[in-house]
């Protein structure tokens, strides 16, 4: 039996010897077995028999009973797989091999590196039945891509240690000095939503972030004012996955968003000479920013990781993720048996790839029809993506405030963000938000619940004064004060106000 590949018969990658060594060493020295079970698998053998008599070792060790020749034989005999093993001639040979249990390592890198060659040479067959088959060169790609990807996560495997033994104490303490010395050391993706910020420090790496909210209330807006203020303001390299809107669409949303720009009045064609030049300057200041759109209509979490890998690989950064919406998305598998398993196999998948990528991950979701504020069993159609979520917020508005707000003009914009679970973090059950929507807009309220004082200078120009909350008062306006509804360009900042 060869010890490595035979190019003649085209025999598979193994060692005889290092797999009865490995197998002598477990049936002979039971505390060899707590040290290697978890991470050997079956399949790890490439032998039939070694593979069925480490599956009456593994049978035997998860019953809490010992280890040993009599009690695996027992076992073999029990599921009526002894005569498959070669019978009592062929597990006596190996308890007289006698190798050293101090060589157990050893012999498991040797039996698991050869697992994986056969991994990478079966993965290697079907790649190249795909590509021959295939008459899409990017789904070949990414076939390719997933088989290599998954078996390099079974091969990653950690092993666990005495805590006393590990470096992790000194880098917590090296963390928390860090951060004292510098607060914004260990800061993440800044959202633009000072008191969100506050709370979650910024939107941490390997982060599974959802948004959920029901129809309306602006879970798309919110998320790509995040990923405006990240690219735009911060510099960062994003990447945004939507399945229901068109890349122009996106598009249109940043560009009006950015420039302050009514979209109804861009497509309506009314636009001002002043909305002109705030369009300009928007979709100079985006063309140049590194956001990465993709509208396919149908992609699994398989498809996004290799995409990310791409824009990884050509930048040299990623900094932030959207997905735009769970709901929408096929996990790409055929063995899930209904849409909760379906969702459940998603959400996991953008979690792994929040920590593989190690970037914020946002997913957005719906929630169910309901009444009042929203609630974590409001999350649609399952309940891992609570489970696997380190951060779950949802926006929503509250109809009282409008039963009970005198100036109910100063009210109908707000909207709430609330966090209701938050990993490493404190929850809040309200944050106030100001949703601009004719700009599709959220932004902070200290500065954002205001009143727009219009008027129109001699060249038809537009002013605005934007005041905080508590200097609110109804506006007195003249009574040759344009209406809200009639088109006026915007004025020039630096230019004096006519009022």
């Amino acid at each position: 039996m060869p010890d490595a590949i035979d190019m003649k018969t085209k025999e598979m990658p193994h060692s005889l010897h290092a797999e009865q060594a490995l197998l002598a060493c477990l049936l002979t020295d039971s505390d060899t077995v707590t040290d290697v079970i978890g991470d050997l698998r079956e399949e790890d053998f490439y032998h039939e028999s070694h593979q069925i008599i480490y599956g009456a070792i593994t049978a035997v060790y998860n019953k809490s009973k010992t280890v040993e020749f009599v009690t695996v034989y027992d076992r073999l005999a029990h599921d009526g797989n002894l005569t498959k093993v070669g019978d009592l001639p062929y597990l006596t040979e190996l308890t007289q091999l006698l190798p050293s249990a101090a060589n157990v390592h050893e012999y498991l890198d040797i039996v698991k590196n050869y697992s994986t060659a056969r991994k990478l040479i079966r993965a290697g067959r079907d790649i190249e039945k795909n590509a021959r088959e295939s008459d899409d060169a990017s789904k070949s790609m990414q076939y390719a891509e997933s088989l290599v990807y998954e078996i390099s996560a079974q091969s990653d495997t950690s092993t666990m240690r005495n805590i006393a033994e590990s470096p992790a104490i000194d880098a917590v303490i090296k963390k928390f000095q860090d951060i004292a010395d510098n607060p914004d050391s260990l800061r993440g993706v800044k959202t633009g939503f000072n008191e969100l910020d506050r709370i979650t420090n910024g939107l941490q790496k390997s982060d599974l972030i959802v948004i959920a909210a029901r129809p309306g209330m602006g879970k798309t807006s919110f998320s790509m004012n995040i990923i405006e203020h990240a690219a735009l303001e911060e510099g960062k390299v994003c990447a945004v996955f939507s399945l229901e809107m068109p890349e122009i669409q996106i598009v249109q949303r940043l560009i009006c968003s950015e420039a302050e720009v009514s979209m109804s009045r861009a497509l309506s064609g009314k636009l001002t000479e002043g909305d002109w030049r705030a369009l300009a300057k928007a979709s100079a200041k985006i063309r140049n920013s590194n956001i990465n759109i993709d509208d396919s209509s149908r992609v699994t979490p398989a498809e996004i990781l290799s995409k990310c890998r791409r824009i990884k690989s050509r930048y040299g950064a990623l900094d932030l993720v959207m997905v735009d919406y769970l709901q929408l998305m096929s996990s790409g598998k055929r063995n899930e048996e209904n849409r909760v398993q379906e969702v459940a196999s998603i959400t996991r998948d953008l979690k792994i790839m929040a920590k593989e990528l190690d970037v914020p991950v946002i997913a957005l979701s719906q929630l169910r029809r309901m009444d009042g504020k929203p609630s974590l069993i409001d999350l649609r159609e399952s309940g891992a993506i609570e489970q696997d979520a380190d951060i779950v917020m949802f926006i929503y508005n509250d109809d009282k405030d409008k039963k009970t707000d005198e100036d109910e003009d100063l009210r109908r914009d707000i909207r709430y963000l609330s966090i209701a679970k938050h990993r490493n973090g404190e929850t809040r059950e309200k944050i106030e938000l100001r949703f601009r929507g004719e700009f599709t807009k959220f932004v902070n309220p200290e500065l954002s619940v205001e009143m727009e004082v219009r008027a129109e200078d001699s060249a038809g120009r537009t002013a605005k004064r934007y005041a905080r909350r508590d200097e609110l008062t109804p506006p007195q306006e003249p009574d040759n004060e344009p209406g809200p509804d009639e088109d006026i360009p915007d004025l020039d900042p630096d230019e004096e106000l006519p009022f």
